[in-house]
């Protein structure tokens, strides 16, 4: 189906041409575009983790810094006050796998340090100098995700000639700065950066092709959840209509190549994934 596509994570290593990982979003923050302020507690934080967990995600995906369209950055010392309790205390109580999304080294040590073995950085290594070589140093896994511009600026007006083509030029340049940086190769996964400055055209580009993103035979991570696009092709303006086009278009990323999925709805779109995965072992 997939080949044997193995992405390593801290001491573990997972077989990707079976079956797909879902990592469940936890924003801890108090503006994020779709759930800003509700996990904004530790408490909250964690039992929704724990909550997404039983549900059957493999991957928490912590994040303390809003990457909405327009988005002020937030200081070291405050995303490291939301993260970082939610994290411990996660470990202390899951052993599912903890990724930290940030783009600052700084944050991604003392989440390390604190449970987390991905780090899941939006502007693919490039935000921070430091961060490529603390992710060697400390055999994490990561995720490089594209990104046209910064949170301000990025859908003002996206442009490309050729979007697949850049984002997996991009793909290429960072694999290989994370190669000489010391990462293991089989620790690097890529994330096109759906919505990340992109228009509706762009994602849908991106969705369809899939294939000509794939660098080294890395794991390929779709981030769709809830995203605008979802109902600029249906016509609604409510965000319960983005679960239905979010958890069909996973199922046909995951036919199409795509290995790990960021949601938020986690019970829907893992049993979406285990049947499109069954019909995919018939057709080998």
């Amino acid at each position: 189906m997939m080949g044997g596509r193995l992405w390593k994570i801290g001491d573990r290593i997972f077989d990707l041409s079976r079956q797909g990982l879902i990592m469940g979003i936890l924003n801890v923050t108090p503006d994020s575009f779709s759930d800003g302020g509700r996990f904004f507690t530790v408490k909250k934080a964690v039992e929704h983790g724990l909550r997404m967990a039983a549900e059957g995600a493999q991957i928490i995906d912590v994040g303390g810094e809003s990457t909405r369209p327009g988005a002020e950055s937030v200081v070291v010392e405050e995303e490291l006050s939301r993260v970082i309790p939610v994290i411990e205390e996660l470990h202390a109580r899951s052993d599912t796998t903890i990724s930290i999304d940030t783009s600052k080294a700084q944050v991604a040590r003392a989440a390390i340090q604190a449970g987390a073995s991905i780090v899941n950085d939006v502007t693919g290594g490039r935000g921070d100098d430091k961060m490529m070589p603390l992710v060697a140093e400390n055999k994490s896994a990561f995720i490089v995700m594209h990104m046209q511009g910064t949170p301000q600026t990025m859908q003002l007006q996206p442009r490309y000639d050729d979007v697949v083509s850049e984002v997996a030029d991009f793909f290429r340049q960072q694999y290989a700065r994370a190669i000489e940086c010391g990462i293991d190769p089989m620790a690097i996964a890529f994330d096109p950066g759906i919505g990340f400055g992109k228009t509706l055209e762009h994602n849908l580009e991106l969705l369809a092709q899939l294939d000509r993103l794939r660098v080294h035979d890395r794991p390929l991570v779709v981030g769709i959840s809830r995203k605008s696009f979802l109902v600029k092709v249906t016509g609604s303006s409510e965000i319960s209509d983005r679960l239905a086009p979010a958890v069909a278009l996973n199922s046909l990323s995951r036919a199409r190549g795509a290995d790990v999925f960021r949601v938020h709805e986690v019970k829907e779109n893992v049993n979406a994934l285990r049947i499109t995965e069954a019909v995919l072992q018939k057709t080998k």
